[in-house]
């Protein structure tokens, strides 16, 4: 048939009315055609502008897909304004400012179109009466949007296919509302599904957005949309935005790979997320911003950040909802920032965290409840003034610090269980505060609770049980406590008048109380500051410890040197420059922190330092998880120690090996200015492991040359830890009976020295674990001696690991 001519069959519904006929065109066969005839086309290109105002069928060939064009030179290929069928068409149009299919009235079908244009639209719906349903069509149209729903049009969607748009995918607006079931979307160069302006609305089944060139799906401007069981993927912006009072339900979706943030919303948005997943994102997960703007998130799972970003982000008076959902794999987990935003979480699980799982900060406010945090460096953090909420029977297990509460925030950590943290499993520093009740550290290998100078925290009925360095750790001007215990202290319980009283600041554990001044006495004058010991009673001190000889040595010759310049110097005479900052490397437990105490107390006396005390820091206490924050948190350890000694334990962990983004670095290169700007002001000492601390003075260049030598802690001998439990027993009224100090020797030298060897902390847990096996001997006899008392028997050793 040659190209320009027409054949078309008509068939009449009525039995009396049966024609057939040729016409010149398609149009000419449309004018002859009446409401339900069939008009089936030959194959072949047509350039004609069709308008379909009758409720026929309008069709190609059986059997030959795409083998009939329409195809004209300019205008609206495609024209639909009654009930039609439209079938097996392939519509081509090249007007940019006109879309390829229009739809303005009616409810016609549309089945099987195949769309390749460079319109304004391959498919557009228009007005609200129009109501089509759309099934298997194809659009292709680099040029524009690819199906456009405006006007209040309305319609279905059935397993329709974008393969490319100029701009959206599905465009929906001006009050439309259609209705999207098993389509897909892809290479598109706007929003792969967009949805604006007040009363618009779409609904999506078992759809697929993916390849998108900008947003995957934008909801906007008072719009509403509803998706379920479908999925958005990798996009080059965000995956979802909502913006401006819009509504978004989400129900049974996979939102995946992702290079900014997978799910934005902001002013007054509200998000429903259900039974959905959100995973491989470049930015946040959840990014929620402004007043009024919520996400209430049911049975979700977030998970494997490819970015350095927080997993959900709430900021700026936002607020969210998280119930029985799953945050793992993340850089961090949950970023609650700015007064008014909020954050209600419950019996969700948050894991796999590299930094901090819950962060809380500029007056924010998170609330979890029966939540299990596991595998963070920091459990939950509430930062600074303002900042606060309540952690309720939480578990927090194997974290660095289960939870850090700084800067004068106030938190209620009620009914909370940290089990095995590396470092802390409760510390509050620079004038942070907090209430913990009830709550209990198990394993932690540092101190159960960690409260700093000036920290005015409150504990009632708390527990700690195995804690490498000690129960509980209370500066001078401590918390108050009640009714707290610790398998190393007993019982902490003031008495019953007048209320609690501080807790007096204690280590290894034993909590020791103030006594409350008699209510009738007088207020006293503040007693002036006690007057420095003599080197020569400090260093006595040093000498009575066990082993340490080298340390001793090493001490001696550098108070030597500091004393012979001292008097050279009043002599009128050059005295020789010493570097007083030390590195201490060694074993846990080994006595650096005693030595780096009493080294304070020496260069007190001596005049050199202006108070003496010691200040001790990790890194949790001088990196910070944002650019500028470390700086200024090891500016603040630095002010605390000015006058005295800034211990760094374990500051190898300033510059892990795999340090990538790590802000470590930043802290040692503000150490060091900080070391040479106020040389006199501040003595440091760092200590670790030795060969960790070699790799860390390397670092930075000027780290190795700031400290005037290093000096080694060797393990104790199994003489010397036998030293120790004989000095135990002794200042607890305990002897060692006979064949007891033979069998402590000999458990000492069978004993595993693995990494968790904790040395002197070793011989006071075996000391302890031999009066708990006494305890339980001796009290099944009816009657007791002194020496039943006293006497510690070979028996009441523990076994072996």
């Amino acid at each position: 048939m040659a190209q320009g001519t027409v054949q078309v069959t008509h068939t009449g519904t009525s039995r009396w009315r049966r024609r057939t006929g040729e016409y010149a065109s398609l149009a000419a066969a449309l004018e002859a055609a009446a409401d339900g005839d069939i008009l089936t086309i030959a194959p072949g290109t047509y350039r004609e502008n069709l308008i379909v105002a009758r409720a026929v069928t309008l069709r190609g060939p059986e059997g030959s897909l795409g083998s009939v064009r329409i195809a004209p030179v300019d205008g609206v290929p495609l024209t639909v304004r009654a009930s039609a069928t439209i079938q097996d068409l392939h519509v081509e149009g090249q007007d940019t400012t006109a879309p390829a299919v229009l739809v303005e009235d009616g409810t016609p079908e549309l089945l099987d179109l195949r769309v390749v244009t460079r319109s304004a639209a391959g498919i557009e719906v228009r007005g609200g009466a129009a109501r089509p349903t759309v099934r298997r069509c194809t659009v292709d149209n680099p040029a524009g949007v690819g199906i456009g729903i405006i006007d209040g049009a309305g319609g279905v969607f059935e397993e329709c296919e974008v393969v490319a748009a100029g701009q959206s995918g599905f465009s929906v607006r001006g009050g439309a509302h259609p209705r999207l079931e098993r389509c897909r979307v892809h290479h598109a160069s706007g929003a792969g599904l967009s949805v604006t302006g007040e009363g618009s609305g779409l609904e999506a089944f078992g759809c697929e957005v993916y390849e998108i060139k900008g947003t995957g799906v934008q909801i906007a401007s008072r719009a509403t949309a509803h998706l379920t069981d479908s999925s958005v993927h990798r996009t080059s912006a965000d995956g979802i935005t909502l913006d401006t009072d819009a509504v978004l339900t989400l129900s049974d979706c996979d939102i995946h790979d992702i290079p900014e943030n997978a799910i934005d919303l902001r002013s007054r948005s509200v998000l429903t997320l259900t039974r959905s997943t959100v995973r491989r994102f470049g930015r946040n997960g959840l990014s929620v911003w402004d007043p009024g703007t919520r996400v209430d998130a049911n049975q979700c799972e977030i998970h494997d950040s490819t970015g350095d970003y927080p997993a959900v982000w709430i900021s700026d008076g936002a607020t969210a909802v998280l119930d029985a959902c799953r945050l793992h794999d993340v850089p961090d987990a949950l970023f609650v920032l700015d007064r008014g935003s909020r954050v209600d979480v419950v019996d969700s699980d948050l894991s796999q965290v590299r930094n901090t799982a819950v962060s809380v900060s500029d007056g924010a406010t998170a609330q979890l409840d029966d939540c299990r945090i596991r595998e963070a460096s920091t459990g939950a953090w509430f930062r600074d003034h303002g900042s606060g909420g309540t952690l309720n029977s939480c578990t927090i297990d194997s974290v660095q610090t289960g939870v850090i509460v700084t800067k004068g925030a106030d938190p209620t950590i009620e009914r909370c269980t940290v089990t095995s943290p590396a470092e802390a499993g409760f510390y509050v520093s620079a004038e942070g505060r907090g209430t913990f009740h009830n709550c209990r550290v198990t394993g932690s290998g540092g101190y159960g609770f960690h409260v700093m100078d000036g920290c005015r925290s409150t504990l009632t009925r708390c527990r700690t049980e195995r804690c490498a360095r000690g129960g509980y750790e209370f500066a001078e001007d401590g918390p108050v406590a009640e009714d707290c215990t610790s398998d190393e202290s007993g019982v902490l319980t003031p008495p019953a008048e007048p209320p609690p009283v501080p807790v007096a600041a204690h280590s290894g554990g034993l909590l020791n109380t103030v006594p409350p001044r008699p209510a009738a006495a007088p207020a006293a004058a503040e007693a002036p500051p006690a007057a420095p010991r003599a080197a020569e009673a400090v260093l006595g001190e040093l000498d009575a410890l066990v082993g340490l000889e080298s340390v001793k040595r090493e001490v001696r010759a550098l108070t030597d040197m500091i004393e012979v310049g001292r008097r050279r110097k009043e002599a009128g005479l050059k005295a020789a420059s010493v570097r007083r900052h030390l590195v201490f490397t060694g074993s846990p437990g080994t006595g650096k922190t005693t030595v780096a105490r009493l080294y304070g107390e020496i260069l007190h006396s001596l005049g050199v330092l202006e108070r003496g005390h010691l200040v001790e820091v990790s890194r949790v206490d001088l990196v910070g998880e944002h650019i500028g924050s470390t700086a200024i948190r090891t500016q603040e350890a630095f002010d605390r120690a000015r006058g005295g000694v800034l211990f760094i334990d374990e500051a190898y962990a300033l510059s892990p090996e795999d340090s990538g983004r790590d802000f470590g670095k930043e802290a040692i290169d503000t150490l060091v200015k900080l070391m040479e700007d106020h040389r006199e002001a501040v003595v440091v000492i760092v200590a670790g492991y030795t060969v960790e601390m070699e790799r860390f003075l390397t670092v930075n260049p000027g780290v190795a040359s700031r400290f005037s030598r290093t000096i080694t802690f060797s393990d104790y001998v199994p003489e010397e830890l036998l030293r120790i439990v004989e000095q135990q027993s002794e200042e607890q009224e305990y002897r060692l009976g006979e064949g007891t100090g033979e069998a402590l020797l000999k458990y000492f030298t069978v004993l595993p020295k693995g990494p968790a060897f904790g040395n002197g902390r070793t011989a006071r847990q075996t000391f302890e674990s031999m009066v708990e096996r006494h305890a339980g001997r001796v009290a099944q006899l009816p009657q007791t001696t002194t020496d039943d008392l006293t006497l510690l028997y070979p028996d009441d050793l523990p076994e072996l690991p």
